[in-house]
């Protein structure tokens, strides 16, 4: 941590330099301007004006119109000194998980500084426009750059709004603009760990980097090897270790040890500190990716609702998590299993509002049609032990139909499966009913649990501790006890539990979050999520 600080005086040195030249330069915008009476004239003929505008401001047109006209708004950029702080902000936004190309830096340069004290024209038009991109970047602050489902058709949040008359409005009661902007950023801790990872990491890509790892054997405590100091060196760089100078630098000592689980951790692997292949896999990936990354999953906690609720379940899909968190706490996490990546979790947000203890089993049409129709063909009893066939919702005999009649498309038949120690959904399931289907359950697949990547379900949620989290679930149920859930299991009868007042679950596709020591962690992008995110936000990628 002390080297990520060096790192970030040393980046704002070099960005004072970079930047400060660009935004300062020319008249400013304190020079001579026209008078205010005639500024507010031509605003109102540009507004009034039966001629479309310029897109940036024919879109909000109805909202400066009555800023400006109809309510006599006040001159907010002209003549104010608030241009120039509002353009480093725009030249700044990448600390803000921001593209700057995505704003057109120029233009507004040009428009401070070729502001004529005989032109009101001229200054009408660069108060629009400075109003209008200010909207723009508060509403990127606040909603993202991008609307989900265009970025990925499995991405389900509602697309947020901003009131464009109430921002402009309120832009007099700040004097400062960029203190207003830091209103329209999420108040979500995650978001805002990530922002303060982002300095850190921008800071350790500007002075260099981490460096890399050369693939070779792979390498144990106790071992000697030349490749060793490099990985020290890489990992006092992530903050993972604290460099010693005594000792043997190529020696695998214990306090090297201690740094690589520390990483392999915060990056979801296998935490016994062999560094193999997937190891150094993780520390060749350079530092700029991982700025990235940090800047993808904050346009995500962008999509995120503001209130995700006093008490909530958080389902991290890329971590395999979930998380029951009271006042930004966490509370209990367990581990899950999602969907493979042919059968992706969708991302939404949801409300838990029952449970079923001993549940019954609906096979969906996919996994009938495909992986079990061909069995019955060949046995038209496979399935009956466990499964009851239903046509039009009336049970039927498995060795009465024949299975070669029917197929995808021509499939009148329901599959449900009874409860028991074989049933898919285990001994309990959480519903949040959605039109996804998917849901938090109990599995009798208890070995999935042992892999660090679980990506391996049709979907839902496979919890590794659902009793566990029934359990917990006790007080938000009424008249129900620990043991008269165990005297229910222990019944075998379906049964339901409703829960008093509903329980915000929000599904999440996090690669990059705040970690329980406070350091970021990242995980791999198993659903090709972070690739889709990135094109639409920066092109394509030119390597």
């Amino acid at each position: 941590m002390i080297l990520l600080r060096r790192h970030l005086g040393l980046l704002a040195v070099v960005l004072m330099f970079v930047w400060a030249a660009p935004a300062l330069a020319g008249k400013g915008d304190r020079a001579a301007v026209p008078a205010y009476g005639d500024v507010t004239s031509s605003i109102a003929i540009l507004l009034d004006s039966p001629d479309r505008l310029e897109l940036p401001l024919e879109r909000i047109r109805p909202a400066l119109k009555a800023h400006y006209v109809d309510n006599a708004g006040t001159i907010y950029w002209i003549g104010t000194g608030r241009m120039t702080p509002f353009i480093q902000r725009l030249l700044d936004a990448a600390d803000d998980g921001l593209n700057p190309d995505d704003y057109p830096i120029d233009t507004l340069i040009d428009l401070r500084d070729t502001m004529d004290a005989n032109d009101p024209m001229s200054a009408a038009r660069a108060e629009l426009y400075y109003s209008a991109f200010f909207v723009a970047y508060a509403a990127d602050l606040k909603t993202g750059r991008v609307i989900p489902q265009k970025v990925d058709p499995r991405l389900f949040r509602n697309r947020k709004t901003v009131d464009v008359l109430r921002i402009l409005t309120d832009l007099n009661k700040y004097r400062e603009p960029t203190r207003y902007l830091d209103v329209f950023e999420p108040k979500n801790p995650q978001y805002q760990a990530l922002k303060k990872m982002l300095l850190q990491y921008r800071a350790l890509a500007a002075d260099g980097g981490w460096g890399s790892v050369e693939p070779g054997v792979s390498l144990k405590p106790g071992m000697t090897d030349p490749r060793l100091p490099e990985v020290r060196k890489l990992l006092a760089a992530t903050g993972d270790y604290e460099w010693q100078p005594a000792g043997d630098p190529a020696f695998y000592d214990e306090q090297l040890a201690i740094a690589v689980k520390r990483f392999q951790s915060r990056h979801g692997l296998e935490a016994k500190g062999l560094i193999g292949k997937q190891t150094i896999i993780a520390m060749n990936v350079p530092v700029e990716e991982r700025v990235r990354q940090i800047m993808l999953n904050m346009e995500r906690w962008r999509w995120m609702p503001e209130d995700l609720g006093e008490y909530h379940f958080l389902v991290n899909i890329a971590s395999f998590e979930l998380q029951r968190i009271q006042s930004n706490t966490i509370i209990d996490r367990m581990n899950t299993v999602v969907g493979a990546p042919a059968t992706q979790t969708p991302e939404f947000s949801d409300e838990l509002e029952y449970i079923e203890f001993n549940p019954t089993w609906t096979v969906p049409y996919s996994i009938a049609t495909k992986e079990m129709l061909p069995r019955l063909r060949a046995n038209p009893y496979a399935y009956a032990g466990d499964f009851e066939v239903f046509v039009g919702g009336k049970l039927a005999s498995w060795g009465s139909i024949n299975w070669y009649s029917y197929g995808p498309g021509n499939f009148p038949f329901t599959f449900r499966q009874k409860p028991g120690p074989k049933n898919a959904l285990g001994k309990v399931k959480f519903m949040m009913p959605n039109k996804h289907n998917i849901y938090l359950h109990d599995t009798p697949a208890k070995d999935k649990f042992l892999q660090t990547a679980r990506a391996f379900s049709h979907g839902c949620i496979r919890l590794s501790r659902p009793i566990d989290l029934a359990y917990a679930l006790v007080p938000d149920l009424k008249d129900w006890s620990k043991e008269r859930m165990d005297a229910t299991w222990a019944g075998g009868k379906t049964t339901r539990a409703m829960i008093v007042d509903h329980i915000p679950v929000h599904l999440i596709y996090g690669t990059a979050f705040r970690g329980d020591a406070g350091m970021v962690e990242f995980r791999p992008d198993v659903y090709g999520r972070d690739l889709k995110l990135y094109n639409a936000l920066f092109g394509r990628p030119t390597s």
